[in-house]
């Protein structure tokens, strides 16, 4: 409960163009006591609050401005939530108080661990690190009443390792992480920690598999992308980050050597190039399906999905390469441009390959 009653004896005393002096006249008390109560050094008696209110005719109620809470469950967790985006420290104590409140919820457990890891990495204080393990323990006992389907024990323990990082116990944290490191969803983390130690060797398998999952979610992002960008025909956009995209994935070639980024890159040639064709770029267009072409030949002359071959990757145990977009790049780039389903550009697509005499 929050009360507004010194706001509200400054705001009532001045709509009613009064002094501390003249209220305090007004209700037989010193002028002292008046200031005191505006500056909230003190609270009158309930008599003077009821005399008061009467006074400025209004009730005791709207005199206190008293405000409560919602200290319902969904709105305490956001409240929690709140505290925790603006960095507001008043958070912990809320957190206890709803901890007290709902000791056994899933929810308020969760989003207090989350204060206090927050706030111990802001502090570097260990004893935040040490409740919030306390917490996080416990939120995994009651994962059962979990319904986010973004938290499960994994992540869970994934952020009780990143507690005892704050903790200076990098062994536990690594230890917890390799044993919950399902899909690689941690071996950015794993690898980055060793490669801060002496395990350097150690660290190469872990930052490989994490570098190579991560550029296959980057794939399916800027595709995604260049089709919601298409489909608003915002060509612009499209053309902006299929050209990232290409320039990201060109750079990850060892010397002269073809890899399997290759063959995406000619895909994502065609669909540039459909882009600059469907904006009345044929020049452009013509320029970019050469191009795409010459890359879907380079790689086809000598294909390698072995993932070693691609720049910064160690081999990986395992792994390999698999998609469904051509049996060949070639094959793939045809496969793109027929997707967008013009003539003219199919037209185009196939001039320019019969003119090298690259008959499909």
């Amino acid at each position: 409960m929050k009360m507004m009653l010194a706001e509200n004896i400054r705001r009532f005393r001045k709509e009613r163009s009064l002094t501390q002096e003249q209220l305090s006249e007004a209700l037989g008390v010193t002028a002292g006591a008046v200031y005191k109560w505006e500056a909230k050094l003190s609270i009158p008696e309930l008599e003077l609050i009821i005399q008061m209110a009467d006074f400025f005719d209004t009730s005791v109620d709207v005199l206190l401005g008293y405000e409560v809470k919602d200290n319902r469950l969904e709105a305490t967790v956001k409240r929690l939530q709140e505290y925790r985006r603006s960095k507001d420290w008043d958070g912990l104590a809320e957190a206890e108080k709803a901890l007290k409140k709902y000791p056994h919820s899933f929810q308020i457990v969760t989003e207090s661990a989350a204060l206090y890891r927050a706030f111990g990495f802001d502090s570097g204080d260990k004893a935040l690190f040490h409740r919030a393990l306390e917490l996080l323990e416990q939120s995994r006992l009651l994962l059962p009443q979990n319904e986010d389907p973004q938290i499960s024990e994994q992540t869970i323990y994934g952020r009780i390792a990143q507690t005892y990082l704050g903790l200076d116990e990098t062994d536990k944290a690594i230890e917890l992480w390799k044993a919950h490191n399902a899909d690689g969803v941690y071996s950015p983390r794993i690898g980055h920690i060793l490669a801060q130690s002496d395990a350097i060797e150690e660290a190469v398998p872990y930052l490989s598999e994490a570098l190579t999952k991560i550029l296959s979610d980057l794939i399916s992002t800027i595709i995604g992308y260049m089709n919601v960008y298409l489909k608003r025909g915002d060509h612009v956009s499209a053309q902006a980050i299929l050209s990232w995209g290409i320039g990201l994935l060109l750079g990850l070639r060892k010397a002269d050597k073809p890899n399997y980024f290759d063959k995406v890159s000619a895909v994502l040639l065609a669909a540039l190039a459909a882009s600059q064709f469907l904006q009345g770029q044929d020049d452009e267009a013509r320029d970019t399906l050469i191009k795409a072409k010459e890359l879907a030949a380079f790689f086809d002359a000598s294909p390698s999905y072995d993932e070693s071959d691609i720049r910064f990757v160690s081999r990986i145990e395992g792994a390999s390469a698999h998609d469904d977009m051509g049996a060949t790049a070639m094959d793939a780039v045809r496969n793109a441009v027929s997707q967008f389903e013009n003539e003219e550009l199919t037209a185009l697509w196939k001039s320019i390959t019969e003119q090298e005499g690259l008959h499909e």
